[in-house]
């Protein structure tokens, strides 16, 4: 079979230039968060203690310069939503901070780098307080709370175990009462604001609201402002001095996007403006976050162009020059065959994946596969194995494979990878992680390291059946086969959760309000399946061969799936 054109050595794109461009970016991107993370001469700390219980949790400790043991500072607890860590809290995290206020940016229990089991034992919220609190430069009278959606319900937790230890407190998507909540009333939790944006997708969840917009008309969220009538938005409903103040205001913004929300960032900021003695009061409009989300974008985008530079150039020294070689595949035809497995390579994915809520109950955490969330999804990119090798035998062609060099693939896999993973290891060492809003990779904690080499075969799998069908699709020049190539990974995900998206903005709902959580996580499946698509094109070119990018992408998918969600056994 012929060589395809424009493949081989020549058609390779110099490491050199790759990594150059990878790492400018991190040095960039690493920098610029860093400094916006410390702006002011804020002193940024990785912090650990230990719970009651034993459990050691872990938090970001963000100490303005005036918060000394002389001096001692407001201090505010904040806290991120369900499989999200504690830089998720970043731009909130930012900015109290460089308002005057001590900051502590918890992992929740069984979350990021805190042991213990997700959602049991108050989340964390009471032992985070506490440690606020034994803080020498905390001002211990004035102490507020923020969190997002189940952060929001580690705040209560904490709220409601200790009632007198706090001042103010601020729900971000967030509710209180069922399911995971003390029921509020008009005088607890004290002077509380709820920030709940207007196309929030858990707005049945959180208020028994048909749309977000409709919260202020619910009996729950009328029974916490003590009125029997609609709460009026940015009304402060009773006395900050009695612990009763109330306030809703609602941004133009969904779930997870308050984490980007400038509105939502300043709503929080003064409220506790308002409620907390102590605070620097700055213009809504005077926010810097926005420095570290670009910062450490740029680093995510450079930690990619890292992996296709260092994979170039361990392929031109030995003993990897052994894998450098041009396909031994014809491009295919665009005929009927190939657009049916095309469609049902893009699509079969994104349509399975939303069954998974009919999953739940099949594969519950233990101790070897500890993940709630990961194991759903593992259970459905083995299926996703399935259905792609059924496919691929009634719709590829037929044709004879060569070997596959595994053991040199698998070596190349491992330090391809590992290199990778040492460059975010060292980004840690500043409290700089890799990430663009919910797309983030940083380092495992010791016991996700170990999880993941439960999760490492399936996902593994799933990553090289995956490539192996792209080169049945293969098409020619190379432009196009990327494009191809990424569109048959992530076009699914791309239309289905655009659809949801363009419904939610025009009705105010998503049309299957029980897809909530599926809908919010399959956002960070367009990109990483997109980048998958592009690794699959450029390994391939390059060897000839699906297994040394097949192993590369099961083994970051493996690291990103665990890394970025929640453990719910130990």
């Amino acid at each position: 079979m012929a060589a395809q054109a424009g493949v081989g050595p020549r058609a390779t794109l110099r490491p050199g230039l790759w990594l150059a461009l990878g790492a400018l970016l991190v040095v960039i991107g690493v920098t610029l968060a860093a400094l916006t993370e410390r702006s002011g001469g804020i002193r940024l700390s990785d912090v650990r203690f230990t719970g009651a219980d034993g459990t050691t949790f872990s938090a970001l400790l963000y100490q303005p310069r005036n918060a000394t043991a002389q001096t001692p500072a407001p201090g505010i607890l904040a806290v991120h939503g369900y499989i999200n860590t504690r830089e998720t809290q970043s731009p909130f995290a930012i900015e109290f901070a460089r308002r005057g206020y001590v900051v502590l940016a918890l992992d929740q229990r069984g979350h990021g780098y805190s042991g213990g089991a997700a959602a049991t034992k108050g989340f964390g919220g009471p032992e985070g307080l506490t440690y606020l609190r034994s803080l020498p430069f905390v001002d211990k009278d004035q102490i507020g709370l923020e969190g997002h959606s189940m952060g929001g319900w580690t705040v209560l937790a904490a709220a409601a175990v200790m009632p007198d230890a706090y001042r103010a407190l601020v729900l971000e998507g967030s509710s209180t009462g069922a399911p995971f909540a003390k029921t509020g009333t008009p005088t607890w939790p004290r002077n509380t604001e709820v920030v709940y944006s207007r196309y929030d997708e858990f707005a049945p969840l959180m208020w028994s609201a048909p749309t977000a917009a409709a919260v202020g008309s619910t009996p729950k969220l009328e029974a916490l402002f003590g009125t029997t009538a609609p709460v009026e938005t940015g009304r402060i409903y009773g006395d900050v001095g009695q612990g009763a103040a109330r306030r809703l205001t609602q941004p133009v913004a969904t779930h997870p996007g308050d984490h980007l929300s400038r509105e939502a960032v300043a709503d929080a900021a003064d409220w506790f403006a308002l409620t907390l003695k102590g605070g620097t009061l700055r213009p809504r409009g005077d926010q810097v976050w926005w420095g570290k989300e670009i910062g450490t974008g740029l680093a995510l985008i450079g930690a990619g162009a890292l992996m296709l530079g260092l994979f170039d150039l361990l392929l031109g020294v030995a003993p990897f020059k052994a894998l450098h070689a041009a396909p031994a595949a014809e491009p295919r035809p665009r005929g009927g065959r190939w657009w049916t497995l095309w469609l049902l390579t893009a699509f079969t994915p994104a349509l399975t994946y939303y069954l998974l809520p009919l999953a739940l109950p099949l594969i519950k955490p233990s101790a070897v596969f500890p993940q709630g969330i990961t194991n759903i999804l593992m259970l459905w990119a083995l299926i996703n194995v399935v259905l792609a090798l059924v496919f691929g035998r009634l719709l590829g062609p037929k044709r004879q494979r060569p070997p596959q060099p595994w053991g040199l693939s698998l070596l190349l896999a491992v330090m391809v990878v590992g290199l990778l993973y040492a460059v975010t290891a060292l980004a840690g060492l500043v409290q700089v992680d890799f990430r663009f809003w919910v797309v983030a990779l940083k380092p495992l904690s010791g016991r996700q390291a170990i999880a993941a080499l439960s999760y490492l075969i399936p996902f593994t799998l799933f990553v090289l059946v995956a490539f192996r069908g792209l080169d049945t699709l293969a098409v020619a020049p190379p432009p196009s086969q990327y494009a191809w190539s990424a569109g048959a990974l992530a076009a699914g995900f791309f239309v289905l959760t655009g659809v949801q998206y363009l419904l939610l903005f025009a009705t105010g709902a998503l049309p299957l309000a029980f897809e909530a959580l599926n809908a919010i996580v399959a956002i960070q499946f367009v990109p990483l399946l997109l980048g998958l698509g592009l690794l699959a094109v450029h390994t391939w070119r390059r060897t000839g061969s699906y297994a040394p990018g097949g192993l590369i992408g099961g083994l970051f998918v493996t690291w990103y799936m665990v890394a970025g969600t929640a453990t719910h056994f130990g």
